[in-house]
């Protein structure tokens, strides 16, 4: 692996299982924030994955999700400390425009959605990975906070949230120990609010420790 210029701006990648608190951590860590959900495919994407014997499609397989995009949206905010993001509409499934994030010169900020995982390795070899960390609790409370969220927001049909929200009780742990063996922390949010304080202290990759 050849070596790469210091980058500014160092990002904490922060997963879980939908539900799981992500968003609301990440307000609340005063932080600059890019939400990965936004780069989900449209509806009409022929490659979008289907949920195993249903018609419905899979929005939690990374075959939903454009990584690539997303990975070069992170790497332009380090670099540059701006960069566009598109406008997403979980509940029409599409892109409804474009917009302008801008960190300025803040030294972290936190990338956060279910995929954050996913790209994990790959920040790490571009240089620009402060932590990983993924979000866990109890899967009956994420199950009612996804749900009361969903159904609030109006993001899919009441049938299509209440069979999502129990594939994904039953799956979660599984959910969990994956986006560990990705390289994500998993912990929970007292634990996370402690791995977000020594990165912005300037501790470089601190996902690297735990498995060195």
């Amino acid at each position: 692996m050849g070596s790469h210029p210091p980058i500014p701006t160092r990002v904490v990648l922060l997963c879980g299982p939908s539900g799981s608190g992500k968003s609301v951590f990440a307000a609340r860590s005063g932080l600059p924030v890019l939400c990965l959900d936004d780069f989900y495919k449209e509806g009409d994407d022929p490659t979008l994955p289907q949920v195993p014997g249903s018609p419905d499609i899979d929005w939690d397989s990374p075959a939903s999700w454009d990584a690539d995009v997303a990975l070069a949206a992170i790497e332009e905010l380090c670099r540059t400390g701006h960069t566009k993001v598109p406008v997403y509409s979980i509940a029409t499934s599409s892109r409804t425009g474009r917009e302008s994030l801008d960190i300025g010169r803040s030294p972290l900020f936190i990338a956060e959605g279910i995929f954050a995982a996913d790209i994990v390795e790959r920040c790490r070899e571009i240089g620009v990975l402060a932590d990983a960390i993924c979000l866990r609790g109890r899967p009956s409370t994420t199950f009612r906070r996804r749900l009361l969220r969903d159904l609030r927001e109006g993001r899919k049909s009441v049938a299509f949230l209440l069979r999502r929200g129990w594939r994904l009780m039953r799956a979660e742990r599984e959910i969990v120990a994956r986006q560990a063996a990705l390289g994500a922390y998993p912990c929970g949010a007292d634990e996370a609010w402690g791995r977000v304080a020594v990165a912005a202290a300037g501790r470089r990759d601190t996902a690297r420790a735990d498995v060195a």
